[in-house]
């Protein structure tokens, strides 16, 4: 899959294109439905498939005060995307500008003229066009007159209707199988390994901390059995990962940090790189502990339930 920043970077001769828009966030089985019938789509035809997503997301430009909490990363964004066969993204560098155009100058200009379209495949929901003024009938009048076919392509399953914004709700409650079974893969939030306060190594746990500055959602606090990549590192380690302010020491900060199981962690030299954690069950929420004994048992009880969650 290509990729492409800008779309007078896009080569002349790359299209005709089938193309598809939308932010895209986690990209959960509605959207990988939707693109993988965009690619199927335009190989009956002989066009190229290509999907605009947005960054920053409209929220943030529009509502820069309650900017959005995306699921996850652009680039895992975009390595979901590669997994479903289309062509190309194109990363739309969204800004008021841009949002200015009415929905014919965005058809006009941007669909037809830079991108080539010859197929536009959209929910029958869509808005576009400045104030969101164009939908699915606005659409379909200018393509009479651009000369494009307009296609419908909902992101329904079995279900019901997938959403980010379930996905996120799941996350924030700490449902991270129910978030993996709308994604359609766990959960992941990725960042640099950085160095913490050594209580949990005081107390034979040695963590992994996770800066604060991590891409992904984090779910809500807790302990959760998952797996622990490093970067060039073609291993998984089990881990299991806290998150939460270490309440027992009076802690403020929210941490992520993983304890890798069953490995010696003092022979894995990871700070400084760059870690992801993939989340595949909450084993609790947060507890506060009367003193370090109790939550020193504890925790050998959630290394217990961890290895049981992941076979290891």
């Amino acid at each position: 899959m290509e990729v492409f920043w800008e779309l007078d970077r896009i080569p002349a001769g790359f299209g005709p294109t089938a193309v598809t828009l939308g932010n895209f966030d986690g990209v959960h089985r509605g959207h990988r439905a939707v693109l993988g019938d965009l690619a199927e789509l335009a190989r009956r035809r002989s066009l190229k498939s290509i999907a605009v997503t947005f960054d920053p997301h409209p929220q943030t430009v529009h509502r820069p005060d309650t900017p959005a909490e995306l699921i996850g990363a652009l680039t895992d964004r975009l390595a979901r995307m590669s997994e479903t066969g289309i062509d190309a993204v194109l990363v739309q560098r969204y800004s008021l500008d841009f949002a200015a155009q009415t929905p014919e100058e965005f058809v006009r200009d941007y669909l037809v003229a830079g991108l080539g379209a010859r197929l536009v495949a959209v929910g029958q929901d869509v808005r576009f066009g400045r104030d969101n003024a164009g939908s699915i009938d606005t659409l379909r009048a200018l393509a009479r007159t651009y000369g494009f076919e307009v296609v419908t392509i909902d992101d329904v399953g079995e279900h019901g209707r997938y959403s980010s914004t379930e996905v996120r709700r799941l996350l924030r409650e700490g449902d991270v199988r129910a978030a993996a079974e709308m994604l359609g893969s766990p959960h992941t939030v990725n960042g640099t390994v950085v160095h913490g306060d050594a209580r949990g190594r005081e107390m034979g746990f040695p963590t992994a901390n996770l800066s604060p500055d991590s891409a992904g959602l984090v779910p809500a606090d807790g302990v959760y059995a998952g797996w622990a990549f490093f970067d060039a590192d073609p291993e998984r380690y089990p881990a299991a990962i806290s998150i939460g302010t270490n309440p027992t020491f009076d802690g403020a900060e929210r941490r992520v940090e993983a304890h890798i199981v069953d490995v010696a962690f003092p022979d894995l030299d990871v700070y400084g790189s760059g870690m992801t954690l993939e989340f595949i069950e909450r084993i609790r929420g947060q507890v506060t502990f009367d003193g370090m004994d109790a939550l020193i048992a504890q925790m050998h009880r959630d290394i217990d339930d961890v290895r049981a969650v992941l076979g290891s």
